[in-house]
This record gives C-alpha cells, sequence and structure tokens, in this order.
C-alpha cells in the first residue's frame, strides 16, 4: 500500500488543508500499518508551470531534447511516477478566491500527459491512472459546499476523472475565517467526513 499526500497551501506551518489532510493519512495508516507514504509539498517544493519553454520541451522527441528540455520534462516524469506508484492519494486543498491554488494547478499540469495518463480514442478520452483512490481534504474560509460558488469539487472531479481517477472522497473544513466557534464547527465537519469515508 502506498500513499502519496500532497500539500497544496502556500503555508508552510499551520495550513487548515493539510491539518485535514494529515488526519485522513492518520486514519489511512491506523488501518494500514504497513502502508508507505510519501509527503510532495508545493509550499517548499513548487513545480515550475506549464510554459512555452515546457511545451516545446515535452513536444520535441526525447533524443532530440536538449539537456535543459530534458531536466525540464525530468521534473514532471517525477511527479507522474509518484502518482502511478500511490495506490491513495490525499489531496491537501485550500480554496484561493473560489479556485484551487496554482500550486495545485501547475502539479496536474504536469501529470496530465496524453498518451502517459490519459490517451484519445475514436471513441473518447480514457483515463490511464485507474485503480487508485482520492482523499480531497478541502479548506475554506467561507461557507461553499453544495453551492454554485464551489468550483474546487466539480473541476477536481472531471480532471481527476479525466485521468481515470473516479474513486474521490471530498472532506469539508469549512467556516475557517469566521470566528472561533466556526473553525471547531468546520473542523468537526471534516472529521465527520472523514469517518464517513471510513465507514
Amino acid at each position: 500500500m502506498n500513499i502519496l499526500q500532497i500539500n497544496a497551501s502556500v503555508r508552510r506551518e499551520g495550513a487548515n488543508s493539510t491539518r485535514i489532510a494529515n488526519a485522513v493519512v492518520e486514519r489511512l495508516r491506523a488501518a494500514h500499518p504497513n502502508a508507505r507514504l510519501s509527503v510532495r509539498d508545493l509550499a517548499t517544493h513548487p513545480h515550475p508551470p506549464l510554459d512555452e519553454s515546457a511545451l516545446q520541451a515535452l513536444g520535441t522527441p526525447a533524443e532530440q531534447r536538449t539537456p535543459e528540455q530534458a531536466a525540464r520534462v525530468a521534473l514532471d516524469d517525477a511527479l507522474i511516477e509518484e502518482v502511478r506508484a500511490a495506490d491513495i492519494i490525499v489531496l491537501g486543498v485550500p480554496m484561493y478566491n473560489f479556485g484551487v491554488p496554482a500550486q495545485l494547478k501547475q502539479w496536474i499540469d504536469a501529470i496530465a500527459r496524453a498518451g502517459v495518463t490519459f490517451r484519445y480514442t475514436e471513441q473518447g478520452p480514457v483515463g490511464l491512472l485507474t485503480g487508485k483512490q482520492v482523499f480531497a481534504a478541502l479548506a475554506r474560509g467561507g461557507r461553499y459546499r453544495d453551492t454554485p460558488a464551489d468550483t474546487q469539487v466539480p473541476y477536481l472531479r472531471t480532471v481527476l476523472g479525466f485521468l481515470g481517477m473516479t474513486d474521490i472522497h471530498f472532506i469539508y473544513a469549512e467556516g475557517m475565517n469566521l470566528g472561533p466557534d466556526a473553525a471547531a464547527t468546520g473542523f468537526a465537519q471534516a472529521e465527520a467526513d472523514i469517518a464517513a469515508a471510513f465507514a
């Protein structure tokens, strides 16, 4: 059993989304004591964005890449191999301006590669990262669950499903910026969501 934890907050310490992701991982490790855990913190190790030079590197045949292009593609390859090796993926996802953090989007851009993690067929696209379970630990300053303002859940369902990851549990910690009582209620709801996911 391999667990991959992705912390997407810009905060190196004290991130609510990381706190909830850690709680999910604790529950997983209690259920699977021999599981191997890998943690990628996108605050301490941010991944470079997908830009023109990265596209050129990815579009150049491997044997024709410059050393700089090969090094850039290798960064994405490393993330893809981490995901391939994982049985369970735990995402710590804060809400920034109604969306996912830029760091998480850059991680997704790195692992979404045609012919590698998905492929196009005459019947449509097919995700190749199958057989994995995903837990998305969502931390929000306000309350957006099941409202039109929640763009994160539809986006994550769509992009992860596109890659073949359709077994997704969403854990919600909301109201984090609405005062201590609201934050305590938000953490309690997250614990309830975690319990329900493991029921």
